[in-house]
């Protein structure tokens, strides 16, 4: 899972806002569950819409996420390098976001 605009930032920097890919809605789907329990209760809908990407040991992902009811909540999604498994953990949620809120470092 390397695709998905590393390219765009330098280490360390925040890269550009891209449309949400199959390979972020699996991210995504991957981190619900404790998405809901940081968040306090479930989304009716979980739907990746865009993301940027951070270059660090592994990459950090913020991806904005329309949870149903023209609510969106943004989330910093972590992924291990390879070397070290890939392993995918939720790092924080910001919630009662809009479609127009663009996506910042938190």
């Amino acid at each position: 899972m390397s695709k998905g605009g590393h390219s765009e930032g330098h280490v360390g920097g925040l890269g550009k806002e891209q449309h949400a890919t199959a390979e972020i809605q699996k991210i995504c789907d991957e981190v619900k569950h404790e998405a809901e329990k940081k968040a306090g209760h479930k989304f009716k809908k979980f739907v990746a819409k865009s993301y940027s990407t951070q270059v660090v040991a592994g990459t950090n992902y913020f991806i904005k996420v329309d949870v149903g009811d023209h609510e969106f909540v943004h989330l910093r999604v972590f992924q291990g390098l390879a070397c070290n498994g890939s392993k995918v953990e939720l790092s924080a949620i910001q919630t009662k976001k809009t479609l127009d809120n663009p996506i910042t470092y938190f």
